[in-house]
């Protein structure tokens, strides 16, 4: 094994890690090499709660027999073949249950790609081409709230909101006009209103902002008045779709059904990377016609693998009502997270659901107190991640109840004892 973690030091570079650090001689990486349920094992055998969720993408839990099975019987039919001018059943059926998550609405088409990055930069690939071939090519400006995450790739990290997540520098991607807040939006100007094609947003919470609430109603809101201008209304629900929020759709608190509907994460239950960017027939009805395309795509769209996963993720949410069960157990983690509001270095604690984000401080940020706070809930059976200064408790929604209060109970002692 530690030959093993010797070549890793040599060879692998980490997302959002401080290589540095991780390389150091010194530093013992984790080693994550098996999981069952809500727990995963490390290469020294101890258990943990996975608190956020493998990076907010578990849903069903570690090893689900449906999921498996539902793996193992495609991959004896094929693991992946092209979407390029082909078709196969398992994209059909998961298309055909993706909008009947959604019955009646005016949702009723579904892209396929690789993750949420992509996902985002499909739909406003399709809102900003559809208004170019559709007589109003001066729609060519994307609306954007501040602090908002959509992303990696280079267009969906310029309508982000975060400068550290943009790399050496801003200036890059799609036009992009950015508002703090729903009464900035109302402040436009008519020839700003005129500009945009489409109006991107995390609903109800944005995640790597620390998990900010917004306010009750904003959705609603924002989505009559982009009816009432007729500029698209993109959601992002990669972190907040599959059951995250207490319904299957965040958008559905305020009985919201957007133009664009942006999936990835939990749609395969976190098994594996997948996308589905929803559409409405009108959208898709710009497309059509002689010459006409949507040129955006990927080499493994729609592959069989990933979507058998998301039809048994599915599966397990109907033959375990899964969204019966949610409400409960939502409750029960909020007065859980309520028992932490007595330590002192608690500033805030933010919840939308089983999506928890609890702030910390005030630190400042060379003090790294987030992160040591998450390092110390290891010894106490949790892994999780912070953003900054806010520690994220995500749980799969298969967690218990005794799961959950272990995982609350093992972030009050790590908080004790790096924050007393």
């Amino acid at each position: 094994m530690t030959s093993l973690l010797q070549t890793e030091k040599r060879h692998l570079w980490h997302p959002f890690t401080p290589m540095q650090a991780w390389c150091d001689e010194a530093h013992d990486p984790l080693m994550l090499v098996s999981g069952h349920g809500c727990y995963l094992k490390d290469q020294h055998g101890n258990e943990y709660l996975d608190g956020n969720s493998s990076i907010w993408t578990n849903i069903h839990g570690h090893n689900h027999p449906t999921l498996n099975a539902a793996i193992r019987a495609q991959l004896d039919q094929v693991a992946h073949t092209s979407f390029l001018g082909f078709t196969h059943e398992p994209a059909i059926q998961l298309g055909q249950q993706l909008v009947d998550l959604l019955p009646g609405s005016a949702l009723t088409r579904v892209f396929y790609s690789d993750n949420g990055s992509t996902a985002i930069e499909s739909a406003i690939r399709m809102a900003l081409q559809y208004w170019k071939q559709n007589g109003h090519p001066s729609r060519d400006t994307i609306l954007a709230f501040d602090r908002a995450y959509h992303g990696d790739t280079l267009g969906a990290a310029s309508v982000g909101g975060i400068p550290i997540f943009k790399g050496s520098g801003n200036d890059f991607g799609y036009r992009v006009q950015r508002v703090p807040t729903l009464d900035a939006l109302l402040g436009l100007t008519e020839d700003e209103i005129t500009r945009l094609s489409a109006v991107i947003i995390e609903p109800l919470i944005q995640g790597s902002a620390g998990m900010r609430l917004w306010p009750k109603g904003m959705l609603k809101a924002l989505s009559d008045w982009c009816q009432k201008h007729d500029i698209f209304l993109i959601l992002d629900e990669v972190m907040t779709g599959f059951g995250r929020t207490g319904k299957m759709f965040a958008c559905q608190h305020e009985d919201v059904i957007p133009d664009f509907l942006c999936l990835a994460k939990g749609l395969t239950g976190g098994y594996l990377p997948m996308a589905a960017t929803l559409t409405t027939q009108r959208v898709f009805e710009g497309f059509l016609g002689p010459g006409r395309a949507f040129y955006y795509g990927h080499s493994y769209t729609a592959s069989q693998l990933g979507c058998a996963a998301a039809l048994g993720s599915l599966q397990v949410f109907r033959e375990e009502k899964l969204l019966e069960t949610l409400p409960a157990k939502v409750q029960f983690f909020q007065n859980l997270l309520d028992t932490l509001r007595d330590l002192p270095s608690i500033l805030e604690i933010r919840q939308c659901g089983l999506i928890a984000g609890i702030e910390i401080g005030p630190y400042a940020p060379e003090q790294m107190m987030g992160v040591k706070t998450c390092l110390a809930a290891r010894p106490h059976g949790l892994l999780t991640r912070p953003v900054v200064d806010t520690l994220i408790l995500m749980p799969p929604l298969a967690a218990t109840q005794a799961q959950l209060t272990h995982m609350v109970l093992a972030l009050r002692l790590a908080i004790q004892e790096t924050a007393p």
